[in-house]
């Protein structure tokens, strides 16, 4: 059985807090939804905004697979002509196959936001729906509230879903727009609708209980064939129904078609890619998708993850897209090392004198204060320090950071000298910069980019600072963790020390050798003497 997946993250997912999407963003996000095989992608509200506007413009110009664009709007408004309403009038300009418009179930809407009557709200649901059918659109009805407004006045809430299908609605979505249900009331109440109404059902939840997905589920397990919700659960307050969640919870444990085992694939992908649009951080635990979904840190759970993975995950991860890791910290054991080791490509047994020095070194070095769960470079680099495997691109001979403030309200001038000495001979440079970590960055880099050219491919994406010791005031011992990219991967370095400038340096230096490293493997390595020793 199909169940038909409407994806409102184009508007309902931009009204959360800190969410923001241009024109040209909603489309390549509507190009990559429509890949997945949603099969409603709403843009937005017509007549809203001009940006809202654009995109149903853009969207005419192309070419969906699978999916069909729908606009968003309410019905009339109180006391004036269906045929003169601005926001029907908005919905039909916009051009879509699909008109979704919201009406009020709940009479205290109808009474205290509206301000008009009952009868007056079936009139306003009946006309707009009616003339939007009349011009050849599929008409979605959302029934805003409806479970707040069925809890408190049933029978006028079934009233407005009745009016809705008589003029021609072709799905009737129950809405959970205050987010304050539960399952056990969803599933009854969508039962006692289900025999009163011939229409396809709908389902369109909010989280602030945390139980959107659940209360979707709950839903579609009473009847509705067509779920509404967001990618990654983005929304207004505290989010919609997470359709990253939703769609491989009907795919793989309810055995439901939403878009396909083959599509399911791309869940991970399109994830991260609104998360990169909408500039947010991904939720690294978010289920299924979160890059911690299938990690694992305890020795005991890795142990059997690697005799079967089922002893500690409900799904093989690359069902949605995501992969197996395996996290390295104090809490490890043997099955941690080995492992990390055969994803560097070097096999270790268990009774390999080794592994206990490589499980030593490393809760040596967690107690100094370093963590390698967001450092998997750094770790690699030990591994392949203690291997005998790794090769010194560079040799530091000296560098000095220096930051002068000229005056009261001046700003801080920061310099970085550094000496350095390569395979290719040596060289001493200077550069200024925002801060002094910034400023050694780029003295280091600039140094090193007359030896390797590749370095010039990378850059910083994060870098924070944690203090280990709070108690030591300025003399505490601190720990660096950096993020860096290339364009074609992504790496965490880590380093440890009371002076902020060495640990950053440390973490600097290995994620330096780390690029030359996997260039080096990759055959992609450049390298070349410097002229001007």
């Amino acid at each position: 059985m199909v169940i038909e997946i409407y994806d409102t993250t184009l508007r309902d997912g931009t009204q959360g807090e800190e969410v923001s999407f241009s024109s040209s963003d909603k489309l390549l996000i509507a190009e990559r939804l429509d890949d997945l095989g949603v099969h409603y992608i709403e843009g937005g509200w017509p007549g809203s905004n001009p940006k809202d506007m654009e995109f149903f413009g853009l969207a005419k110009k192309v070419n969906f697979k699978n999916a069909k664009i729908s606009a968003f709007g309410s019905t009339r408004r109180p006391g004036i002509s269906v045929e003169k309403d601005s926001n029907i009038i908005a919905l039909l300009r916009a051009e879509t196959q699909v008109v979704a418009i919201f009406g009020k179930s709940w009479d205290l809407h109808v009474t205290d936001a509206l301000r008009t009557t009952l009868d007056e709200n079936l009139n306003m649901i009946y006309d707009s729906v009616k003339l939007i059918k009349k011009h050849d659109r599929k008409v979605i009805y959302d029934a805003e509230h409806f479970f707040d407004g069925y809890k408190r006045n049933p029978e006028y809430a079934l009233k407005t879903i009745k009016v809705a299908e008589e003029a021609g609605a072709d799905v009737i979505v129950l809405c959970d727009t205050n987010g304050g249900s539960l399952p056990f009331e969803v599933e009854e109440i969508v039962r006692k609708v289900r025999e009163v109404v011939s229409v396809p059902l709908g389902i369109h939840c909010h989280n602030d209980t945390e139980c959107a997905v659940a209360n979707s589920i709950a839903a579609v397990r009473a009847g509705v064939v067509h779920v509404q919700g967001t990618i990654n659960g983005l929304g207004e307050r505290c989010g919609n129904a997470n359709l990253c969640s939703i769609i491989p919870n009907l795919e793989l444990k309810m055995g439901y078609t939403c878009v396909g085992r083959e599509n399911l694939k791309k869940l991970t992908s399109i994830s991260r890619f609104v998360y990169e649009l909408a500039n947010l951080k991904p939720w690294i635990h978010q289920p299924y998708v979160g890059r911690a979904a299938f990690a694992h840190k305890g020795g005991v759970h890795v142990s059997a993850v690697m005799r079967n993975p089922s002893t500690y995950e409900h799904i093989e991860p690359e069902l949605v897209g995501n992969v197996r890791r395996v996290l390295i910290s104090d809490l490890s054991g043997k099955s941690n090392i080995i492992y990390k080791a055969q994803e560097f490509g070097v096999d270790l047994s268990t009774n390999d004198p080794l592994v206990k020095e490589l499980l030593d070194a490393l809760k040596n070095l967690e107690y100094q204060g370093y963590q390698f769960e967001g450092a998997e470079a750094s770790f690699e680099i030990l591994v392949k320090k203690a291997l005998r495997k790794f090769k010194p691109y560079f040799d530091l001979r000296g560098f000095r950071v220096i930051v002068e403030k000229r005056g009261r309200d001046d700003e801080p001038l920061s310099e970085a000298t550094v000496k350095v000495e390569t395979p290719f001979g040596s060289l001493h440079v200077a550069a200024e910069g925002n801060g002094p970590v910034n400023a050694l960055d780029k003295a280091l880099r600039k140094a090193l980019e007359e030896f390797y050219p590749n370095l010039a491919e990378m850059h910083l994406v994060d870098y924070k600072v944690r203090i280990l010791d709070e108690y030591s005031g300025t003399a505490a011992k601190v720990r660096v963790l950096i993020e860096s990219t290339d364009g074609k991967r992504r790496w965490g370095t880590v380093g440890v020390h009371e002076n902020i400038i060495e640990a950053s340096w440390r973490a600097l230096v290995d994620s330096i050798e780390y690029k030359l490293m996997k260039d080096e493997k990759d055959g992609r390595l450049i390298v070349g003497e410097n002229n001007n020793k």
